[in-house]
């Protein structure tokens, strides 16, 4: 798969990246392909935040691996998704993404594992407060606050 991205060398896009209309959904592709291709690394397809996406959706991660291994592009993907997430309108679709681009640790739980992958991988952002922040601070894409 020729435009598979090789994660050992770079990130997959940001979560926050939308593409047809949903964040995930550009960062999930990229892992996808990239496990096709074995140049997954440290990503993994289907992960926990991968699966908030296709319960939302009710897409089987299989079946749209299976489609991303046709060597569809990222618009035919993005087709094909809204094609099958027919059963959400452009409102909650809208109110899912803002959810989910907003979302911080709630549980205690939550809250503490939020705090251990932020000392482990992002030392110098205390001022990250969400999941994507946390994701975009690890991988270089907001900067620092000292």
């Amino acid at each position: 798969m020729n435009n598979a991205p090789d994660l050992t060398k770079t990130f997959p896009r940001s979560p926050a990246e939308e593409l047809g209309g949903y964040v995930l959904l550009a960062r999930i592709v990229d892992k996808c392909r990239a496990t096709i291709a074995g140049t997954n690394g440290e990503y993994n397809f289907n992960c926990p935040l991968d699966r908030q996406f296709f319960d939302f959706t009710g897409i089987d991660a299989e079946e749209f691996r299976q489609f991303v291994a046709s060597g569809a592009g990222d618009e035919e993907i993005a087709r094909w998704v809204r094609e099958r997430d027919s059963a959400h309108s452009d409102t909650d679709i809208l109110t899912w993404c803002y959810e989910q681009r907003t979302r911080e640790p709630r549980t205690a739980q939550e809250k503490a594992l939020y705090e251990r992958l932020r000392r482990m991988f992002a030392p110098a952002f205390g001022h990250v407060r969400t999941w994507f922040e946390l994701l975009d601070a690890e991988e270089g894409r907001i900067p620092a606050v000292r």
